[in-house]
């Protein structure tokens, strides 16, 4: 599946807007750098169904395949940045989901 568009699906709670903010504003970038695509946001998530709900900001992100995205994760730009995610919100879980290959 290494040759797939991977998902990224990050679940945060923000309590430093300002720091994560300057997490928010060196993103962008960099997920464009590693072929990136970002898809949504949302700070209202409605829980239908589950004995767990997810507090706080669901992010989803895409990227071409599972190299690329964990090229992204392990850049050392990235993780520099991450510091100020660190300490604006707590990640609750960040979590990659394959896509399917494409139909023959």
């Amino acid at each position: 599946m290494s040759d797939t568009a991977v998902y990224i699906i990050a679940n945060l709670v923000t309590h430093d807007k300002a720091e994560y903010l300057k997490y928010e504003k060196g993103f962008f970038p960099l997920l464009k750098k590693h072929g990136g695509s970002f898809i949504t946001y949302d700070d209202n998530i409605k829980h239908m169904e589950g004995t767990e709900p997810r507090p706080g900001r669901i992010v989803i992100f895409q990227f071409p395949s599972e190299s690329a995205a964990e090229t992204w994760y392990n850049d050392p730009d990235y993780q520099a940045l991450s510091e100020y995610r660190r300490a604006g919100a707590e990640l609750k879980s960040l979590t990659m989901v394959h896509g399917l290959p494409p139909r023959k």
